[in-house]
């Protein structure tokens, strides 16, 4: 299982540095408090959390496009699926992982669903921060856009 830093504990090199426009330190640690799954990880922003562990949180969506829709994200910021390193590719497995097993739970799994990862601006990424759409509890469209 992948076990990253979090959202909450970037640690900076040099902690003297100024803080930045969209941080906050704690002690060592940074937040970033533009992003607003960072604020949800950081428990700033309410949203009904149906499973976390260690890597990843997983919550509904607040503008669903089915009657199941899950967002789950890792707790560490990464912009988007583009700057996921090498070491860091085991967690979109767990994030897939995350999606069946919260699939079943929904009552999903045996009907099916969909999993959609968006990418940048023209891949329809509204929110900077790396997530996983799951979809279901009906009849989803056939077209991809």
């Amino acid at each position: 299982m992948f076990t990253g830093e979090t959202c909450l504990n970037r640690v900076k090199p040099d902690t003297r540095e100024a803080k930045t426009k969209g941080e906050s330190k704690r002690g060592n640690r940074e937040v970033k408090t533009d992003c607003i799954f960072c604020q949800i990880v950081a428990g700033k922003v309410p949203s009904e959390i149906i499973y976390q562990d260690e890597a990843v949180i997983a919550f509904r969506d607040i503008n669903p496009q089915a009657p199941t829709h899950l967002v789950i994200i890792p707790k560490r910021h990464i912009p988007s699926l583009a700057q996921l390193t090498e070491a860091e590719s085991s967690l979109v497995g767990h994030m897939v992982s995350t999606a069946n097993q919260l699939a079943k739970r929904e009552g999903i799994a045996e009907s099916g669903y969909r999993l959609v990862i968006n990418c940048g601006k023209e891949g329809g990424q509204l929110v900077p921060h790396l997530h996983l759409h799951l979809l279901g509890g009906r009849k989803l469209s056939d077209k991809l856009d």
